[in-house]
């Protein structure tokens, strides 16, 4: 494959120094525009505060757009088995078949996004998941930032954190060369805890006996698709079928064949808002890390190349795709997961899994630990106790070694398999909020983010409407 590789012991360039323009200064700067900076962007502005958020790309929504993650996974600790074909929809004051664990400014977003037909609700007939149209849901996004007064900033790359007395200087590259937004708080939304570490926060990557991470996958949404014939074939051939999420007779056949070449065993397919279109789960990049520029073009490529595959199988072999075709793939690969900055608590997969509940929890989850094989196929499955979610405390949020810093999303402190539950969108955009709350409050208060009681972020939190454990901040 043509992928550019470094010299092995490659000779150093000494650069230029360079001076670059303070562009603003603000309370609070979000670096990063998906999920978890929308609702880092949105939790701060409602609490009062000055607020700037830069994205890489020309648009927001991060995976959910760039990378086609679709849909949003369940914010649910369902209390029975999900039934199929079950319309009933659940709302955020409902408590049905599930509770809803995530709330505040996902509900906004999703209520904007529901009304403009670019969403489908959350119900058991959707495994309370929810599809969503990528390019409305960039439009909701814009619309809730411009309304909320957030200050945006598009096509530009974080590259350094500086300190200063009061903040941080954080540097971002672009067309127009390098420039500096000044902030008394930086919240970190990247990902992969790009400003936090160049700002000195420690840091882990992948599982602890070998350091390997979930593997990154390329989605795709394929149009024409007669989901009519699709289930007429999955009703006639069960035998066929295991579960909701893989054609494994016909996948298995197509490999030994030497059609497909997946390091994965099944084929997932999602719903979206649209009755011909299906979105594609199913490409697999192991081995690799996403914070490497040379690892992320072998990604990449290996991944468009899988796609191909998959494409051809599904209009040769599965009945009705055979007038479908590829409509678009994700801007990027997406990653799952890189760098868990180190904060002042460690998020446990046994925190998870007893639904550990803490004093200072700032927002809910009840994904399941769901751990792609970081070295070939398989998928580990372990689900949040029936009817309980866990919490997770704002020390998670508080990076170690820095000040007036935070992190949200799936960079926030956790070990490898806590990571494998809240990476997810939803829990990512509560963090968000969580964040984006603390930071306000300690702008308005001249406090660094480690004083601020996590009581006065859960009272906020409440008044926003985010969904926080009974009894949590409600004193």
């Amino acid at each position: 494959m043509g992928v550019l590789r470094p010299f092995d012991n490659p000779a150093t360039v000494t650069l230029p120094p360079r001076a670059a323009p303070l562009v603003a200064r603000v309370d609070v700067l979000v670096v990063g525009g998906g999920p978890a900076g929308l609702g880092a962007a949105l939790g701060a502005a409602e609490t009062g505060a000055e607020v700037a958020l830069v994205e890489r790309y020309g648009f927001l929504g991060g995976n959910a757009t760039a990378a086609l993650v679709m849909p949003l996974m369940s914010f649910h600790n369902e209390k029975k088995q999900a039934v199929a074909g079950d319309d009933t929809r659940l709302l955020p004051t409902d408590h049905g078949e599930g509770d809803v664990v995530v709330a505040g400014a996902l509900w906004v977003l999703l209520e904007r996004l529901i009304r403009r037909h670019g969403a489908v609700a959350p119900s058991q007939a959707t495994g309370y998941t929810v599809p969503f149209d990528p390019e409305l849901f960039k439009l909701v996004a814009l619309d809730l930032l411009d309304e909320s007064g957030v200050k945006l900033l598009f096509h530009a790359f974080a590259s350094d954190a500086l300190p200063v007395d009061d903040g941080w200087q954080v540097v971002f590259e672009g067309k127009s060369g390098p420039v500096v937004i000044e902030a008394r708080t930086v919240i970190d939304c990247t990902g992969d805890g790009d400003v936090a570490t160049a700002a000195g926060a420690p840091y882990e990557v992948g599982r602890p006996d070998d350091g390997l991470v979930q593997p990154m996958t390329l989605m795709f949404r394929m149009v024409e698709f007669a989901q009519p014939k699709f289930a007429e074939y999955v009703r006639e051939h069960p035998d066929q079928w295991r579960g909701v999420h893989g054609l494994w007779d016909l996948v298995r056949e197509a490999g030994e064949a030497g059609e497909l070449r997946l390091p994965r065993e099944d084929i997932l397919f999602f719903a979206t808002p649209h009755e011909r279109e299906v979105s594609v789960n199913s490409t697999r990049v192991t081995g690799l890390v996403g914070t490497s520029v040379w690892d992320l073009s072998r990604a990449e490529c290996l991944a468009r190349r899988q796609l191909e595959q998959i494409d051809h199988f599904l209009r040769t072999h599965v009945p009705g795709f055979e007038q479908s075709y590829l409509a678009q793939s994700g801007v990027q690969i997406g990653v799952r997961e890189t760098r868990r900055v180190l904060g002042d608590y460690q998020l446990t997969g046994d925190d998870i899994l007893t639904a550990r509940p803490f004093a200072d929890a700032i927002a809910q989850g009840a994904y399941p630990v769901d751990i792609h094989n970081p070295a070939g196929v398989g998928t580990t499955l372990h689900r949040v106790p029936q009817g309980k979610a866990y919490d997770i405390p704002l020390r998670c949020l508080l990076p170690r070694d820095t000040e007036r810093m935070l992190v949200a999303g799936r960079c926030i402190s956790g070990t490898h398999v806590a990571h494998s539950s809240y990476r997810v969108m939803p829990i990512a955009m509560a963090t968000g909020q969580a964040a984006g709350v603390c930071a306000a409050l300690a702008a308005q208060s001249g406090h660094v983010p480690r004083e601020v009681a996590a009581t006065a972020v859960q009272h906020e939190l409440r008044r926003q409407g985010a969904a926080l454990r009974e009894g949590v901040g409600e004193h």
